[in-house]
């Protein structure tokens, strides 16, 4: 008899967790990712087959790769959501068991984040539950969100998720493992899922905030509130529904000489991937800067799957950009800059910059007395939690787009973040928009020091 197989991948950015469980060479996928060779390598090396694949859920916030995976396996693709016209696979039934090389999983009906949400149950050698996979119906510390279906429909959906979870996945038992399908970070849930990618039902029930209320009125008044929508969970729907292409394995965008880049660039997107320093300190005009870690989280609030991509990437090699970006469907990547920013000067194109102070030179500009304008894009939390800065106007990054008109063109505009990531995302959309006088701040409240101009804590100033 062959070890047992358990196996969680984890993907950064999305925060989403799949996994790879099976015994006596047989093997199931739960909810894979797009780039899929993974569980293809993990499965090979133990010299197991993959059997089947499941889905807990349509997702919206990447692209599912169930298709992808049968194509190189075989695999059986079956589905949750059966309510859905879907393109391919079969639709898993309440109560379906699959034979996992001896192990029972079972699948049950767990609406609320979805109306047709699939979980399965993993039963060890004598029957007991062992696992619950849980999708995004309980994740560590919260519960899945209830406004995407419909936000007049949250407070039904939110009754399905309190039936699901307290009727369904509570009664398995404290010692029962939960496997969830995202973690810390998610836009699937809301800012109190907890940093543990792996949990259990009785740590839930004592810790997760959501499960605090136990009554039925109390838990929905608790969960039924609006989050913010990524455009591109319109697209996740309609490719996690009709099936995406199948891409074959990780795509492989050529590297483009500067001169063949550049006439490429007036009818493409250009994306670099490059760290705020170096975006800053030079870039190829009209890029949109988005450092390579933040893809997951920011493509797709500003990208759009109309218009192909360029990338600048450092190093030069764009392999983690792709996968970051395959994983959210932009699969039109026409190629990358392969000579890097020194192959473009070295050819006489000519590069964009924008400015860049740190947060104590600001502050010693504000003591000053000069009159600026300062855009700080960090999130309400953020504020909430490190401080507000009095003088300035507060747009959430994520909320830019709709608010660029709003940002003055005949002064010069300071970004602020926490860091200065976020805050080269929001200037290069300025730039793009025609903003010539921008500066960059450089580090977080951290280094705040102005004494004119303290951070606002509510009722403290620091």
């Amino acid at each position: 008899m062959k070890q047992i197989m358990f196996d969680q991948v984890r993907s950064p950015g999305l925060s989403h967790f799949s996994y790879v469980v099976g015994r006596n060479g047989i093997a199931a996928v739960i909810d894979p990712r797009r780039d899929c060779q993974v569980y293809v390598d993990l499965a090979a090396r133990r010299g197991y087959h993959l059997r089947y694949v499941l889905e807990t859920h349509r997702n919206e916030d990447y692209v599912i790769g169930s298709l992808e995976l049968a194509g190189l396996t075989g695999a059986e693709v079956w589905h949750a959501d059966s309510q859905l016209d879907y393109g391919y696979g079969q639709a898993v039934e309440d109560g379906q068991r699959f034979d996992i090389g001896g192990l029972a999983l079972r699948a049950f009906h767990a609406p609320g984040h979805t109306e047709g949400m699939m979980n399965y149950v993993l039963h060890d050698g004598t029957g007991a539950p062992w696992m619950v996979f849980t999708g995004d119906t309980l994740l560590p510390g919260d519960v899945g969100r209830t406004d995407l279906l419909d936000e007049e429909k949250q407070e039904e959906m939110a009754g399905l998720l309190y039936d699901t979870i307290f009727e369904k996945i509570l009664p398995l038992g404290d010692q029962v493992i939960v496997c969830p399908a995202h973690g810390a970070g998610s836009v699937c849930g809301s800012e109190r899922v907890a940093d543990r990618p792996i949990t259990t039902v009785g740590i839930e029930r004592r810790h997760n905030a959501a499960l605090q209320h136990s009554d039925r009125d109390g838990f929905i008044r608790f969960v039924s509130h609006s989050l913010e929508r990524p455009p591109y969970f319109s697209m996740m729907e309609q490719l996690n529904r009709d099936g995406p292409p199948v891409l074959g394995g990780l795509p492989v965008p050529p590297p483009l000489p500067p001169d063949v880049f550049a006439d490429h660039a007036s009818g493409s997107q250009v994306l670099d991937t490059r760290m705020e320093l170096a975006f800053n300190a030079a870039h190829v005009p009209g890029a949109l800067s988005i450092w390579e870690q933040g893809v997951p989280s920011f493509a797709g609030w500003f990208l759009d799957y109309e218009r192909p991509i360029l990338l600048v990437t450092d190093p030069a090699t764009p392999e983690q950009a792709v996968r970051y970006l395959i994983r959210l469907g932009y699969d039109d990547l026409v190629g990358y800059l392969g000579e890097g920013m020194v192959g473009w000067h070295t050819s006489g194109l000519d590069s964009d910059s924008i400015g860049m102070i740190t947060v104590q030179e600001l502050c010693g500009v504000l003591d000053s007395g000069e009159r600026l304008w300062i855009l700080d894009v960090r999130s309400q939390r953020e504020l909430e939690g490190e401080g507000r800065i009095p003088a300035a106007h507060h747009v959430p990054i994520t909320q830019l787009p709709g608010h660029l008109d709003e940002i003055p063109r005949d002064r010069p505009v300071f970004v602020f973040c926490g860091s200065g990531l976020r805050s080269t995302i929001a200037a290069s959309l300025l730039q793009k928009q025609g903003h010539d006088d921008l500066t960059v701040v450089l580090g977080g409240v951290a280094g705040w020091t102005s004494t004119t101009c303290p951070l606002d804590l509510g009722d403290v100033a620091v």
